[in-house]
């Protein structure tokens, strides 16, 4: 089957500003969408991104509250497993840390949708994605993309190495080794993570935007729960992970212009402001074109935005009837709010809510 496309129209223009919920007082005046209270009943299975489970928990949580009779199961396998699950109609919707490409919709196929059904992708989880690292007595360090980039491709192996040192004056750097994490599975942290070492030190990070590591070396963990706990089982350790599950780990501030900017939601929300919407989708399909180069003052360009991804219809009308209350909740204000509380992401703004609601609007 494949996906076939249809012009944007008025009602979802491209997203003029998504900034953290609350950074403006008209960002928070509309209404919020929510499933009816009682209606959904059944279960609802989906998988994929690692990133997300914080937040579907919160989510699935939240709609149960009000409809008891809904269980939402959620395998967090990572980003590409979850596709190919989706793809494949094993699971209702997909957690991914992208959208599918172009190409990849239009070779399909998606087996739980109705034949010449658009995809419902939609940007409902934007978080920093933090830097960890594990050395007594260092709490914080800066890192600029080159050096970031040198340390994961292997070429920079000593904590006291030079350009390390260069970029934190005062800082007793031990000569312990480097031990770089990264992700065993396919994943689309890695994918976010590579994108930026990509745009921001091609010259020492030749391997591209991938979702599938491809360096030899190093210490390979499965999903998000992997990363960290290598990380914080090692000394000299370092690795990437959705911020919501730092804990207690170092974490690096990256250098953004002439500034070093610590991860936080404002910071991530403020980075996926100034980047534009990808164009040649379905009206439902809202993907971000994150711009990774940004200079501007108090963003913080390695985020990622992770998407709830449906079909606009489903082969079966009672799946269709699930995700549409799930994907509805999630975009609300009170979803949001859950999902801020307990991962530390950055709710939506009301610009982007209102053009997710129209897309879900249409699943059926």
């Amino acid at each position: 089957m494949k996906i076939t496309r249809i012009a944007q129209v008025g009602a979802l223009a491209a997203v003029a500003a998504l900034t953290l919920a609350g950074c403006a007082a008209n960002e928070r005046g509309g209404p919020a969408t929510e499933a009816p209270e009682g209606a959904l009943s059944g279960n609802l299975v989906g998988g994929g991104a690692s990133s997300q489970e914080v937040a579907v928990q919160a989510w699935t949580a939240g709609l149960q509250a009000t409809n008891p009779g809904i269980t939402v199961d959620y395998d967090p396998s990572g980003s590409g497993t979850g596709r190919e699950a989706f793809q494949a109609g094993a699971i209702a919707f997909a957690g991914s840390d992208r959208p599918f490409t172009l190409d990849e919709i239009e070779a399909g196929p998606f087996d739980g949708c109705a034949e010449g059904s658009d995809l419902v992708e939609i940007p409902t989880y934007i978080s920093p994605i933090a830097v960890i690292f594990n050395l007594d007595g260092i709490e914080s360090l800066n890192l600029d993309a080159p050096t970031l980039a040198g340390i994961f491709a292997g070429t920079i192996t000593t904590w006291n190495d030079p350009a390390i040192v260069a970029l934190n004056e005062g800082v007793a750097l031990p000569a312990t080794n480097i031990n770089p994490v990264h992700r065993s599975d396919k994943s689309g942290t890695t994918g976010n993570f590579t994108d930026y070492l990509s745009a921001n030190a091609g010259s020492v990070w030749t391997y591209g935007s991938v979702e599938e590591w491809p360096v030899s070396g190093g210490e390979a963990a499965q999903g998000t729960s992997g990363v960290v706990s290598a990380v914080e089982g090692g000394q000299g350790t370092i690795g990437y992970a959705d911020a919501s599950r730092a804990g207690n780990l170092g974490t690096a501030a990256i250098k953004v212009g002439d500034e070093f900017v610590s991860y936080s939601p404002e910071a991530a929300a403020a980075s996926v402001d100034v980047s534009p919407e990808e164009e040649g989708r379905a009206a439902t399909d809202i993907a971000i074109k994150l711009d990774r180069t940004t200079t501007e003052a108090g963003t913080y360009p390695l985020v990622l935005v992770s998407y709830l991804i449906g079909c606009a219809q489903y082969a079966d009308a009672e799946t269709g009837e699930l995700v549409k209350g799930f994907f509805e909740y999630a975009a609300s204000e009170q979803g949001q709010t859950a999902a801020a509380d307990a991962a530390g992401s950055a709710p939506i703004s009301q610009t982007l809510r209102e053009q997710i609601n129209t897309a879900v609007a249409t699943i059926e």
